[in-house]
Formats: structure tokens, C-alpha cells, sequence
């Protein structure tokens, strides 16, 4: 009897063994299947290419309901053992400011209106699964404060810029080097005279720009290698150092070089991706930006973004002076800054300074019918992310601190303190001050680890991809470096407070490629970034190409997340070359903390010149 139960009790035990192997393979087959299935894409699909013949288009892609059920039990689909390399075309790739993308999907932007150089991502069939690879001869970039003045010519092999601008001074190639003597376009004598002629024209106390720390935030547009902004860093003064990839392309891939704040954008038709009152100087110098189109737009997008009491300052060539059609414009600006409530507060040659109103009367006291108008009460000004422009004046609330400077205290006082503008977003000076606590202890821990590896001055060009109120960047206030605080498109409303502490940043969806160029950041912090595009339905996998493509060799990336989001990235870290030094470990839980969460440390490896592109 015994030996008869044992024997039921085996062919139960086969049973339920081949019934469960069935139900793996179903699901196995489930996934492949839908995986091959039209409109999706296997990692490893070399067929069907949209062109014929290029092997680096279309994304990861998972069967979702079966990845996040697998997930939960600790199995991970589709992990490839190596990701290829693009082709060395692909080496200054930026995929939403791609001008190929735009005439292989035909569109057809407004030229006039600089449509052309704004954002156009690929749909996902389009996106690169491959890693973009560095030129031929590429070293590890030269460390600040050195490379504010000198940068490798086989990093960004482009010299046109040297011979175009020889005569203002831009850049000059010396041998394997390319070296910047601090001129510009406008400032034959160098920036640094430039910037203290500016605080001599503002009878600023002791010529300092800054004003005492009042000045702290500067929007630069068409800034060419940055050179004002890089020097303006000296006085405690930090530019939003802004160009388009346009005719004098690489120009911003310079700036980022050299290690100073710089991204890539225009005024084109959409918003910048900054809100209302983030900068308390806004500055063009010969920047050939039309300022009276379309009813001012421009002028007025500089407006909402200015502060009260901000400041504008415009130079011209003084060849211009006498010439009867660059008379014709200023007339115009004067005409449209008059109505548009601003004063001339000072002149120099072809230098002007113009300010912003700190209050609301002088709209009040316009004649009726006065263009431009004033902005409909609906309208938000702080919303910028794929928001069109508008050709009316953004008034002031009334529970707008209307004072110059917006109620903010002086820099670097402002960094700590509690900004007027928390209660706009719901969060009480209690909260702001224990969130800057969190992450000062937080950052502590991050640095203990990567002690070992770090040397002085390695890390430059900062990213927070998930910024909140600014606490990391604040936590790193004493360090050589900068960070450009992202926000998400969701947490948007909370990027003003980054510009009122005196930090800068933008707004950006996760789900598409950041406006920058390959390596040009040597640190990138993403705090739940990777869960919040899951809950999205946008591809992790994706997002690390991305942030493999704007991380500099040797650089590293701080991913803090949930346990399954950590092990997951786990599995790629060989695949991107990210094993350069690794750590992982649980950090103490905190009021920030989304439950239990792991701080994974990765650095990227510097690929030698004997890796194969596809």
C-alpha cells in the first residue's frame, strides 16, 4: 500500500512538472510571438529596414503585461549581450534636431520662422537602438578650469568656425588643441571688459554685474561658443548660454566642451522651456535675431521670461550706426519697447539697456486698443514645454511679488532661503527646507562612494533628470561644477523655484531625446526617472541609450529607483560598457524615499578606437 502511494504521488508530481513546463513555453511563444508580430520590433531585427539598407533604427520592445509578470518573480526577456555601435556618421547625432529626419519624413517647416531648428523626435519605428560612438582620436576632455580656454580638436573636429570668426576672436586652432581667447562678435577686447562695461553702464557698485548678488540669472541668446556666459561665471553670475544648431553648428557642443552652462535652442515659434521670471537679465549681442516679427513675438517672449525690473541688453555692430536701415530697426524697437511699458535706463555707442516695468500701471494707463495687448487672464505663463508663443504682454498677478528681484534675497542667500513663489506650488517652507536636508545627506553618501574614483575637478557638466526643488544641485553648491536642473512636464510647475534659488534648468519628457550633444555630461542623476516613463508606457531601454549618448567617457550615472527598476538596468550595464566601476547599495530610507529604493553607481568606459559600428 505504501509502495502504491508513493507511486501516485510521483506521477502527480510529473504532472503538475509538465504542466507547468506547458505553461512557460505558452508563455515563451506568446512573446515571440508578439514580438514579431506587425508594428513591432525585435532589438535584434535586422529586417524591414524604413531606408532598405540602415541597421540602427527601431527600439527595444516588450511584450509589457508579460515583462512586468516576469518581472515580479526576478526574470528578465530580452537583455542582449552586447548593444551595437552606430556608424561614425551617427558620432554628433541629436535626434530630435535632426534637419535629415526632417526631409526623410517630408515635413515642412516655416524657414522663416526658424521652425526648422525646434524639436521634430523620430516616432518610435525611427528611434536609434545603437550606441553612438566617439570620433576617431576622441580623449578624455580637458578638465576645467583649463578647458574654459582650450578643448582637443579630436573631440569636436570642426575648425570652419576659427577661420569664419579669425577677426572677432571666437576660437583659434593651435596644434591638437583648439583655443578660445575670449572674444566675441561684439567684445573685440574680450568678454571680461565687456561684461564690466555693461555694470559701468548700470552704475553698479564697484563695476560687478552682479549688483551686490541681485544678478544672478542670465538668459544669452545667440551666445556662439559662450564665451560672455563663460566669463560672467567669475562675477557669480550663471547664463543660460542659448544657440540653435544652425549655420554655425557646433557652437553649443563648444560650450559644453569647455564646461560652461549651454544648451541648444532658438526662438522660433514654441515657448522656451523655461517659466515666467526666470532670468533678471536677458543679453544679444549681434545675436541676428528679427525682434519685430509677428507683432514682436520675440520681444515678448523675452518679457515673460524676465523678471520685474529685468533687464535686456542689446548690442549692435558700430559699423551699423550711420547705416540708414539699421536706423530704420532701432526706431521700430524703441516704438514697440515704449509700448510694451519698458525704459531705457542706459545707452553706450550701439550698446542699450533696456528695463522691465515692476508693476502693472503703465499697461493700465495705455490708450485703448494698444498692441501688443495684454495676455488673457487664462493664460499660464510658467507653461513652456511644446507651448506655442503669444504676442500679448504677461501681466502681473496680484499675488505676484512685484518688487525688483521678485522678493528674492541676493545670491547666495537665495539658494537656501524659502522663495516667495513655494505657496504657487503648494509647498510650505517647512517641506522646502527638510527636502534641501534630504538631499544634502543624500548626496554625502553618493560622493563616500564613488570617493575612490573621483579626481579632482573630473566632474564638470552636471544633469538632474528628475530636479524637484533643486536640493541635489544645492547639496553640490561647493563643488567646481554646474547642473542643469530637468523637469519633468508633470513636476514643470516646481522649475521656477530652481531660478528663484539662483540655479538654472528645463523642462523635458523623458520619453524623447534631450537637446544636446553626444558626451556632454559627466554626471547623470535620475532619481525614479525610469519609473515614472514605465508608468508612462515609454522604454527604459531607450531612455539608457539616451543617456549613453549625452554621457561623456569616464563619466558616471547615479540611478536611484525601486529594487525591480534597479535589477533590471542591472542586466544592461555590460551591454552599454558601462562597467567601467560599479556600486550598488540600499540607501536609508526618507521622507523622499517611494518606497524601498537601491542606488545604483555606474561609470562609462572609454571605447578604444578597435570597436566595429554597424
Amino acid at each position: 500500500m505504501k509502495q502504491k502511494n508513493e507511486q501516485i504521488h510521483t506521477t502527480r508530481l510529473l504532472t503538475y512538472l509538465l504542466i507547468g513546463l506547458i505553461g512557460v513555453l505558452g508563455l515563451v511563444c506568446l512573446y515571440y510571438g508578439s514580438s514579431v508580430a506587425p508594428g513591432s520590433r525585435r532589438y535584434d531585427d535586422t529586417d524591414s529596414r524604413l531606408d532598405g539598407s540602415d541597421p540602427v533604427f527601431g527600439g527595444f520592445s516588450r511584450n509589457r503585461d508579460l515583462v512586468d509578470l516576469l518581472d515580479e518573480q526576478g526574470y528578465y526577456l530580452e537583455v542582449p549581450k552586447s548593444i551595437p555601435i552606430c556608424d561614425m556618421k551617427y558620432s554628433e547625432l541629436i535626434p530630435c534636431l535632426d534637419r535629415n529626419l526632417i526631409y526623410q519624413l517630408k515635413l515642412k517647416p516655416n524657414l522663416t520662422v526658424m521652425e526648422h531648428y525646434e524639436r521634430h523626435c523620430p516616432p518610435p519605428e525611427r528611434r536609434y537602438n545603437c550606441l553612438i560612438p566617439p570620433p576617431k582620436g576622441y580623449k578624455i576632455p580637458i578638465r576645467w578650469p583649463v578647458s574654459r580656454d582650450e578643448v582637443w580638436k579630436a573631440n569636436i573636429p570642426h575648425t570652419h568656425l576659427a577661420q569664419e570668426k579669425s577677426d572677432q576672436h571666437w576660437m583659434v586652432v593651435d596644434g591638437e588643441k583648439i583655443k578660445f581667447p575670449g572674444g566675441g562678435t561684439h567684445f573685440h577686447y574680450g568678454a571680461d571688459k565687456y561684461i564690466v562695461g555693461l555694470a559701468q553702464m548700470l552704475k553698479f557698485p564697484g563695476d560687478k554685474l552682479n549688483n551686490g548678488g541681485h544678478i544672478r540669472n542670465v538668459l544669452d541668446v545667440g551666445c556662439g561658443v559662450a564665451s560672455f556666459g563663460a566669463y560672467l561665471l567669475h562675477h557669480d553670475i550663471i547664463a543660460m548660454s542659448l544657440a540653435p544648431n544652425d549655420v554655425h553648428e557646433n557652437q553649443i557642443q563648444f560650450a559644453l566642451e569647455r564646461g560652461i552652462p549651454s544648451t541648444l535652442g532658438v526662438l522660433g515659434t514654441k515657448r522656451l522651456p523655461y517659466p515666467s521670471r526666470s532670468f533678471e537679465l536677458a543679453h544679444c549681442s549681434r545675436c541676428r535675431i528679427d525682434w519685430l516679427q509677428r507683432d514682436g513675438i520675440l520681444l515678448l517672449e523675452l518679457d515673460r521670461l524676465l523678471g520685474p525690473g529685468g533687464y535686456f541688453a542689446y548690442s549692435s555692430p558700430e559699423a551699423y550706426e550711420q547705416d540708414p536701415e539699421n536706423r530704420k530697426i532701432w526706431n521700430a524697437m524703441y516704438s514697440l519697447l515704449k509700448r510694451m511699458c519698458w525704459k531705457v535706463v542706459a545707452k553706450r555707442g550701439q550698446t542699450v539697456i533696456w528695463s522691465k516695468p515692476l508693476s502693472n500701471s503703465c499697461y493700465l494707463k495705455r490708450d485703448p486698443g494698444t498692441l501688443p495687448p495684454l495676455c488673457n487672464s487664462s493664460d499660464d505663463p510658467d507653461a513652456s514645454w511644446n507651448v506655442s508663443m503669444k504676442a500679448c504682454i504677461t501681466p502681473y498677478s496680484a499675488r505676484m511679488h512685484k518688487e525688483r528681484w521678485s522678493g528674492l534675497l541676493p545670491w547666495p542667500q537665495r539658494l537656501t532661503a524659502a522663495p516667495p513663489r513655494l505657496e504657487e506650488i503648494g509647498v510650505s517652507s517647512e517641506e522646502f527646507h527638510e527636502d534641501t536636508k534630504i538631499w544634502h545627506f543624500r548626496v554625502i553618501e553618493y560622493w563616500k562612494q564613488m570617493k575612490s574614483v573621483i579626481q579632482k575637478n573630473s566632474i564638470r557638466n552636471v544633469m538632474d533628470m528628475n530636479s524637484n526643488l533643486g536640493g541635489f544641485a544645492t547639496a553640490l553648491k561647493d563643488k567646481d561644477l554646474w547642473v542643469m536642473n530637468v523637469a519633468s512636464v508633470k513636476m514643470s510647475a516646481r522649475l521656477k523655484i530652481i531660478y528663484d534659488r539662483g540655479l538654472i534648468g528645463t523642462v523635458h519628457d523623458w520619453c524623447e531625446a534631450f537637446s544636446t550633444y553626444p558626451r556632454t555630461y559627466d554626471l547623470l542623476h535620475a532619481w525614479a526617472v525610469f519609473s515614472e516613463i514605465k508608468e508612462r508606457g515609454c522604454s527604459s531601454e531607450d531612455l539608457l541609450i539616451e543617456m549613453d549618448r549625452i554621457l561623456r567617457p569616464d563619466g558616471f550615472v547615479i540611478i536611484r529607483d525601486k529594487h525591480s527598476v534597479i535589477n533590471y538596468i542591472q542586466k544592461f550595464i555590460t551591454a552599454l560598457r558601462w562597467d567601467g566601476w560599479l556600486s550598488e547599495v540600499e540607501p536609508r530610507t526618507d521622507a523622499l524615499s517611494g518606497g524601498e529604493e537601491l542606488v545604483l553607481i555606474a561609470r562609462k568606459k572609454l571605447w578604444t578606437d578597435g570597436f566595429m559600428t554597424i
